[in-house]
């Protein structure tokens, strides 16, 4: 009896909670080719911090001091190759616990051959992990199950619209019973479609490959899944974007309008890309229209 005891202790310490970091996967990855760890961080400059080779995913979980039942998972950009964790991450959960929402930073896995088979499942597939285990442990964390959101930038936008849009597909092993839609979705200048004329080439290359087929490519075009089931969004683009054209939000925008979905979006005039916990002059704006959006949706309380 005590041995088994143990196991279970084990087990439960494997899958729950270390140190507010979160292993998504009881045991290897799903669509994983290794168990080894290979990540790698480097810290700019800017004291900004980067992550690569993500192969063992995770949650970090930041706990408001009053949680509010809301929750949100993080999905930093970095174009599929790395993530930029600390500005898209650690800062932007931050802000979201203040407000009485429980963040879970996720550390996805970044596509690459060697590790992973198919590649391009395997960021949707953490995601989708993450909104199932959050759903699963909900008292755990004193979160309502059924206001788990995801916000997204750039590529992680990406993944955010494709947790958002390809729901009722699990690529992950699921009962049907169980719903991974996420209840909202804040999209920051995302990547939303793989077609070349508007995509990012990086995201596109790195997720589908450097010549992906045509059916790939539509595949992992988000605005082509909009339904009237798309969870309500939240969007915030600039027009001088140089690396993720505007007209990826705009699209998927139009998409959401066509199919009735509850749906605000922001376009600054100025911002580039990459403004998030950045650029003060845009941040004070679509935060302060975040905030907004959020208690217009009793998301946050006011």
């Amino acid at each position: 009896m005590k041995k088994i005891l143990i196991f279970i202790f084990v087990v439960s310490s494997i899958y729950a909670q270390q140190n507010n970091f979160i292993k998504i996967w009881p045991g290897l990855p799903l669509y994983s080719l290794t168990a080894e760890n290979l990540e790698r961080a480097e810290t700019d400059t800017n004291n900004i911090t980067r992550y690569y080779n993500v192969t063992i995913p995770t949650l970090e979980y930041v706990k408001p001091a009053k949680p509010n039942g809301t929750s949100v998972i993080i999905c930093p950009g970095g174009s599929y190759t790395r993530l930029a964790y600390s500005h898209e991450g650690k800062k932007i959960a931050e802000w979201f616990a203040e407000r009485g929402v429980s963040a879970f930073i996720l550390k996805y896995r970044l596509p690459n051959d060697k590790w992973m088979e198919p590649k391009e499942k395997v960021p949707l597939a953490d995601a989708q992990q993450s909104i199932l285990y959050l759903k699963m442990d909900a008292a755990k964390y004193g979160i309502d199950p059924g206001k788990i959101g995801i916000i997204g930038f750039s590529a992680g936008g990406h993944l955010a619209s494709t947790a958002s849009t390809h729901f009722s597909k699990p690529v992950i092993s699921v009962n049907e019973k169980i719903n991974l839609r996420p209840y909202f979705s804040i999209l920051i200048y995302p990547v939303i479609t793989m077609n070349k004329d508007l995509t990012h080439a990086g995201s596109r290359s790195n997720l589908l490959g450097s010549n992906p087929n045509e059916q790939l490519v539509n595949e992992y075009s988000n605005e082509l899944y909009v339904t009237p089931e798309t969870p309500i969004t939240f969007i915030a683009h600039a027009t001088d974007d140089a690396t993720v054209p505007v007209m990826n939000s705009i699209n998927y925008y139009q998409a959401l309008l066509k199919n009735k979905v509850s749906v605000a979006m922001y376009i600054f005039k100025k911002g580039g890309h990459g403004f998030a916990m950045r650029n003060k002059w845009v941040d004070e704006q679509w935060l302060f229209l975040l905030d907004k959006w959020l208690k217009e949706n009793k998301l946050i309380i006011e």
